[in-house]
């Protein structure tokens, strides 16, 4: 008998175990799987990549990461019962080597400056000891670096990353949120500008001991954008380098779609956005091009919320737009459905559309039919004048089995839920704090075509942070997003971080189905 088949099919269980790939398909396509020949399984080992949190020396950061506690497998560390780390290091800096030093001070110099940069990378910033409970380490200043990180073992499924950024003064003043992100090869990011008014910068951070090679595309109302210095932009090993958008072309345009993708290596990708009368925020990359769209948890109090879609296929695309407010679904007067031309960013100002209620915004196919693929976001402004502050709520995928956030505080976190096609029920978890307090479990009912703001209670005796865990119970899919307010100087400061699924679990073929393939 020959076993060729059968080390093929166990060598894939045990490289889907420790790599977190999404799917593998049994023999027999998806159906195999449906008939019970494929199993769930907690990942072995996730990465999360954070990029540099500012370059004001004003600037205050916390970090905070979180494991929430898994099933029984997960405890137990996997097939072979290990532990696990979940540590994020420092990123190498990238060094200027346009020009050949030749003066043996200056030579000397700069080799002890990277030998101390090396010793200082392989130091944890934030290291998880135990699921459950989060930690949390503190920065100040622009010389804060990025961040690169691998959990392992039974810290991996679910791990997630937070880092939260005070600026009171300045350009880049306000509150800036970003969940750190993991490393892949495409990325949309509708809602950027280079505008003179604007200081977006892309993030690209490489966790990887190989240097990766990256291309940004942009694209306006009228079509890509003429730039000849996004292509081939290289990203040494373990670092990360930040371009601002203005540089690549000479074209000032407001509202733009940008597409990052890479051509060897994976990166993480993340714009730092910062308007001269609106304060400052990361944009976070929309979910891949999808028919359907959902952007949860428009503030209440929004003075100003702008949509921005672009179509990346050969199609154009006509979408519905409709807002799931807190008891039922309705379409802006004025701005019911929204054309996109093909290769095109198109924009909507809904203004205050919210007017005193939370909500979400749902992008549907206006014909049922023709579903063409599309990316968006929205741009919300609160507070008005001088007083304002923006942040951003790209498209994002459902929670699915789970989601999580962290670093919540005592007071500012508004959790929302909406529910696009169907009722769901969802269980929250608040997770003890970083310096103590016990979690606590409350179970919430989201009707369809609706959105649920929920203000968790934190936990009883909390010290320090703690994080926040959606999981879906029953029903339909539900979006969501975590909303932190932090005020500062009569500015509602205030940051939008969005929940979908941790890929925690993943799905694998059961080797006993495969017998029936292994040649006589």
């Amino acid at each position: 008998m020959k076993s060729t088949h059968l080390s093929l099919i166990v060598g894939a269980v045990a490289l889907a175990a420790i790599t977190g790939f999404a799917t593998l398909n049994a023999p027999g396509g998806p159906a195999a799987a449906e008939a019970g020949s494929a199993s769930s399984l907690p990942v072995e080992r996730s990465s999360l990549v954070c990029p540099a949190p500012s370059t004001s020396d004003l600037a205050e950061t916390q970090y905070t990461s979180y494991t929430p506690p898994g099933s029984e497998t997960a405890k137990g560390g996997g097939a072979k019962g290990e532990e696990g780390t979940a540590e994020l290091k420092p990123a190498l800096p990238v060094l200027d080597d346009d020009e050949v030093e030749t003066d043996p001070k200056k030579i000397k110099k700069a080799e002890e400056a990277a030998k101390k940069a090396k010793a200082q990378a392989d130091k944890p910033v934030l290291a998880v000891k135990e699921p459950g409970t989060p930690v949390l380490a503190e920065a100040d200043g622009s010389a804060a670096p990025a961040l690169v990180g691998t959990a392992t073992g039974r810290l991996a499924p679910g791990w997630a990353a937070q880092q939260t950024t005070t600026v009171t003064a300045g350009g880049a003043r306000g509150l800036l949120g970003v969940s750190c992100t993991a490393p892949d090869t495409d990325f949309w990011f509708p809602g950027v500008s280079t505008a003179r008014s604007r200081q977006d910068y892309v993030h690209l951070t490489n966790p990887d001991d190989s240097a990766a090679v990256a291309d940004i595309e942009l694209f306006g109302a009228k079509g890509a954008v003429t730039s000849e210095v996004g292509d081939g932009i290289t990203v040494p090993a373990r670092s990360s380098v930040a371009l601002l958008l203005s540089t690549l072309t000479d074209e000032a345009v407001n509202d733009l779609t940008a597409h990052v993708t890479t051509r060897s290596g994976r990166v993480g990708a993340v714009v730092l956005t910062a308007d001269d009368g609106s304060g400052a925020d990361w944009l976070t990359a929309a979910a891949d091009p999808s028919g359907t769209l959902v952007m949860p948890g428009i503030p209440a109090d929004a003075t100003s919320v702008q949509l921005v879609a672009f179509a990346p296929g050969e199609n154009d695309a006509d979408v519905k737009v409709q807002l799931m407010g807190k008891n039922t679904t309705f379409a802006p007067a004025g701005n019911d459905t929204l054309h996109i031309k093909s290769g095109m960013t198109a924009t909507i100002d809904l203004k205050d559309i919210t007017r005193g209620e939370p909500g979400s915004l749902r992008l549907t196919p206006v014909e049922k039919n023709r579903a063409t693929p599309i990316v968006a976001a929205l741009r919300v402004v609160r507070g008005t004048g001088a007083k304002q502050e923006i942040a951003y709520i790209p498209a994002t995928g459902p929670v699915g089995a789970r989601a999580s956030v962290t670093d919540n505080r005592a007071k500012g976190s508004t959790l929302s839920l909406a529910a696009p096609a169907a009722t769901a029920k969802v269980k929250v978890t608040t997770s003890a704090g970083s310096g103590g307090g016990e979690p606590a479990v409350e179970t919430y009912t989201v009707k369809a075509g609706t959105t649920t703001a929920i203000t968790p209670k934190p936990p009883a005796g909390l010290k320090g942070a703690y994080a926040l865990t959606v999981e879906t119970v029953s029903g339909g899919p539900v979006h969501a997003s975590r909303a932190l307010v932090l005020p500062e100087g009569g500015v509602q400061m205030f940051t939008i971080q969005t929940l979908p699924d941790d890929g925690g679990t993943v799905v694998v073929p059961s080797a006993r189905q495969d017998l029936s393939v292994l040649d006589d």
